[in-house]
């Protein structure tokens, strides 16, 4: 079976690092980590794929970046499902989120896109909002700081030193996800 995991972000280097790219570099650790390298595919996107787990029927992941920026990626996720066959609920959407504590993690199927823009273009593009998301805690902005502002800035030096520790274990709620089901996944990520 095949899962479409779809790190959103902004493109270019400028962004690589910033808060509102997490959900790419939780795809780009899963794909470092896998020893396997991203290339270009014609739904504006980079892909690789790996397979989770040993035996003959475990679960592929198909590994999406769009090369969009968040407010857009949408079209390449639609563009990814459609080509490879994979329905929205094999979609697994990993996005920063500013109304929970940095390195939180929740876990949910289907429900609003809260605001965040990235989640509001795949549900247009897909014709449902019926897919998973894993939902990257950011924190919310100190004092008067623009949200807007916030997520375009890099982790704090305090951030950073979990920022490792946040990744994989976003990368294990995907596993979890995939091999234990929602309900045991979100009572084990979302306390």
């Amino acid at each position: 079976m095949r899962w479409l995991v779809v790190g959103l972000g902004n493109p270019g280097t400028e962004y690589e690092s910033t808060r509102h790219n997490v959900g790419a570099m939780v795809v780009a650790k899963i794909a470092t980590s896998a020893g396997v390298k991203f290339s270009s595919h014609k739904s504006q996107s980079q892909i690789a794929e790996i397979k989770r787990g040993v035996g003959v029927d475990v679960p592929t992941l198909l590994l999406a970046r769009p090369h969009s920026y968040m407010n857009e990626s949408g079209g390449a996720v639609a563009g990814l499902s459609q080509y490879f066959d994979i329905p929205a609920d094999r979609v697994i959407a990993l996005h920063d989120e500013l109304d929970i504590p940095f390195s939180a993690i929740r876990v949910k199927f289907g429900g609003g896109d809260n605001g965040h823009n990235g989640l509001k273009s795949i549900t247009q593009s897909l014709g449902t909002a019926n897919y998973y998301r894993i939902r990257l805690g950011i924190g919310r902005p100190p004092g008067q700081q623009d949200p807007g502002d916030f997520v375009l800035k890099q982790f704090s030096s305090t951030e950073k030193k979990e920022l490792d520790l946040f990744l994989a274990r976003a990368e294990d709620a995907i596993d979890s996800l995939i091999s234990k089901g929602l309900e045991r996944t979100q009572q084990d990520f979302n306390s």
